[in-house]
Formats: structure tokens, sequence, C-alpha cells
């Protein structure tokens, strides 16, 4: 077998291993995907649909939302009806209802129909997805708001939980659209992102996936943000530009977390996969919302070694810190903390105190690379400046070889190895020329 295959193989199996977790986790569970009309006019409908194969081979239970903004707008050209939005909402009067349910008519069954393909030697091959459609929502009015009337534009009322879940029951695929319907008959045109929320909080969801323009939300530096706190959310849309629909779809997404949804999650309709990789990989690919951050920052205890080890060893080896046995560590595990990430120890440091002088040191700051962002490194190291001054320590020391510029980022100075604790001169390693950076506490 040539060798470059060879490492495929090792990567898929090491991949396929680190998601079994995530495979136990979804089975069973309930997970509303919602994406934009442009998914199908895009041609990325059939990439979707492998990855919802995928769900369902794995007893996903599986509630899909379309959109059908830009079908819509093609059913209006034809029909030579003026668009016309307010709030961010479609006006829908009835020449525009009538070009909404033909849009929702067509794209519905394109997606089934791109859901019951069994082409031989593709993802779709041996494929058993059926659909399930139905009136499951009920709208009621927009209303006049600011002294527009909105029409036939609606919002959810009501989703029929029952009927939805008889289907999911039966391994059926439930197929939404932005459409709902009032005890009285009337029609009424929704947005994607009320369906698609209402649904998910209703079922009680595992999770609420939007598919995006972009990655997902950004923070002030146009940087991809992995994981937010609806409140940290909240925030953020206060403070800095997003995507137009992103500005649609954080709002819902911390709705969603807000109302008993476990997690949501915006990321990218262009990346062939992204559905698989966020659910099934430690570090996902877009931006995950929470209602409170499942990362727990606390003292480690002797069960977690095995955890502080796996991180610090790969970086021992790259020189960037000093091999530690798992012996040392198990003998100063107390002066170790952790940051666990659902039971996953994924960052960890150590405070080695030097009582005489009013002096400690930062050791073994480590992070796992798939959780550097998000600012974890800062947290562990904000909980060791203060774990420092509450036992009265006046100053924080650091040896660093490789990531000096991040200690200087975060307040440190550059000092003399002479002005260390005299026990700790003593240990220094010459050969390693560590460079010596400190902080006023």
């Amino acid at each position: 077998m040539p060798r470059n295959d060879s490492r495929k193989l090792e990567a898929f199996v090491k991949w396929f291993r680190s998601a079994t977790p995530f495979i136990h986790e979804f089975g069973e569970r309930t997970i509303v995907i919602a994406f934009g009309g442009e998914v199908l006019t895009d041609g990325e409908m059939m990439q979707l649909a492998h990855d919802i194969n995928v769900l369902v081979s794995l007893e996903v239970r599986v509630v899909l939302v379309h959109g059908t903004r830009p079908q819509v707008e093609d059913q209006l050209r034809q029909h030579g009806v003026a668009g016309r939005y307010a709030e961010g909402r479609r006006v829908t009067d009835l020449d525009a209802l009538k070009c909404v349910k033909e849009a929702n008519g067509i794209v519905r069954m394109e997606i089934e129909a791109t859901l019951s393909t069994e082409l031989a030697n593709s993802p779709m091959a041996g494929a058993d997805i059926r659909v399930s459609s139905g009136n499951f929502i009920t709208a009621k009015p927009y209303g006049v708001r600011n002294g527009i009337d909105f029409m036939h534009t609606g919002e959810v009322r009501k989703v029929d939980v029952e009927g939805i879940n008889r289907r999911l029951d039966d391994h059926e695929v439930v197929l939404l659209s932005p459409i709902g319907f009032s005890p009285t008959g009337d029609i009424f045109n929704c947005t994607l992102e009320d369906v698609a929320t209402s649904v998910a909080i209703a079922l009680k969801a595992e999770k609420l996936i939007f598919l995006t323009e972009t990655m997902g939300a950004t923070d002030s530096r146009n940087k991809l943000i992995s994981e937010i706190t609806a409140a940290e959310a909240q925030k953020l849309l206060g403070e800095s530009t997003q995507a137009e629909d992103i500005n649609y779809y954080l709002p819902a997404a911390m709705r969603a977390v807000r109302e008993g949804v476990k997690r949501a999650h915006l990321i990218s309709r262009h990346v062939d996969g992204a559905l698989l990789i966020e659910l099934f990989t430690h570090h996902g690919i877009g931006t995950m919302v929470v209602l409170e951050s499942p990362d727990k920052l606390r003292e480690a205890t002797p069960a977690d070694v095995d955890g502080i080890m796996a991180l610090i060893d790969p970086l021992a080896e790259r020189g960037i810190l000093v091999a530690r046995s798992r012996e040392s560590v198990e003998k100063e595990i107390d002066r170790f903390v952790v940051l666990a990430h659902e039971e996953e120890v994924i960052g960890c440091a150590a405070m080695n105190p030097y009582p005489g002088e009013k002096i400690a040191e930062l050791a073994c700051l480590a992070v796992n690379p798939f959780y550097r962002d998000g600012g974890r490194g800062e947290r562990i190291l904000s909980h060791i400046e203060k774990r420092a001054k509450d036992r009265n320590f006046k100053s924080l020391f650091v040896l660093s070889t490789q990531t000096t510029q991040w200690f200087v980022e975060r307040g440190f100075v550059e000092a003399d190895v002479r002005s260390l604790p005299a026990e700790r001169q003593a240990r220094y390693n010459h050969e390693r020329k560590s460079r010596v950076y400190t902080k006023q506490l």
C-alpha cells in the first residue's frame, strides 16, 4: 500500500474513533436544520442530502426547515408583482401570497426529489429516506407594525408537536416550509428562522442548526467566534457589524437556547460536509451558541492526570513546555487547575508557590489545539492570577521559549533570571535558555 494511502487511512480511523462519542450522543435525538432557498438555486442540495443520509443512518431524528426567498423573488418577477419589505420581513399581499405558495410548492418537491435519490456508487446508495410534510404550523398575523400592515405575513402561534413526533418515531425526515395555517383556514407567510426556532423549542431539540452565507458570527477583528453564550451574543450584536443573515439567525439561536434547546449552530452552507464537521468533531466549523459555557474551570483531581498529560506531552515534544513525568504531575496535582469541556480536560495550568518571596510561578499552561479560540488561555491565566492574589502573592512569573509574545500581550514584562526566587534560580536550565517574564499582581 502506498505510504500516502496508509496515512489517509490512519487519519480516517483516528477521526472515526474520535467521532464515536458524538454518534452515541446524537442517536435518537432530534436535530432541526434550517437553510435558505439559496441551497437549491446554487446546486448545494445534493451535498446536504448526503449529510442528512448519514444522520438518518445513525438514527438521528431530523427536521428540515427550508426557506424560499430567491424562489419567491423569481415568482414575483414572472408574475410582474412588486416585492416589498419592511423591518426585515416581506409584506405579503394577496398577489405576493400566490407567489409564496407557488415557490414553496416548487422548493418542497425539489427537496423531496433530492432526498429520494438512490444513486449507485454514491453516498446516497441504499438510502431509505422517507420524507413527511404537513400542516404542522399554526400561525397568526404579524399584524400592523409601525403603521405598516403586513397582511398575509405571519408568525408561529403553535407547533403540532405530537404530529411531528409521530413522523419522527416512524423514522421519517420531517420537512417544513415557512408557511403557517390559521384555524380559519388562512395561509400566512412566515420567516425561516421563526419556524425553525419555534419547532426546535417545541420539540425540545438537541440542536438547532442554521446554514449561513458566511462561516458564522465574527468578533470586532472579523475573526470567527467558535463558541458564544446567549448573553455574549446579545452584547456582540450591539457592538459589532455582522453579515445580514447572521443578524437574523443569531437572535434566533439566542432565543432557542434560552428556551430549552441545548445548542444552536451557525455554519456555512458553502463548505461541503460542514454539517458533519460541526456535529462529529471537537472543534466544529462554525459558531455554536449556548446558554452558558460548557467549560468548567476547577481544581484538578487525581482523575485528571491522564487529561493533563495528554495536553502537556505534545508541547514538551515540541520544546514549548518542559517534559514532566506522570509521577511528578500526580505528586503536585493540588497545584493544577483544569478547564473541562463536558468532562473532557481541554486546558490546564499549575501555580508553583514561593511564599517566602511572595512570588508564584505559572507553569504548564496548555490548551487543546481544537479549543484555542474563545479566550480559554486567558481564562486559565486569570484564574491563576486570582489564585495567587488570594494567597497574598505580589507577582507572577513564567518561563517561556516560544510563546513569549502571548505573555507580553497580557501584561508580562521580561526580567532577568536573577529576579527569580533563589530556589527557582538553582533549578534554572541554562541550556534551555528560557526567557523570564513577570507580572505584578
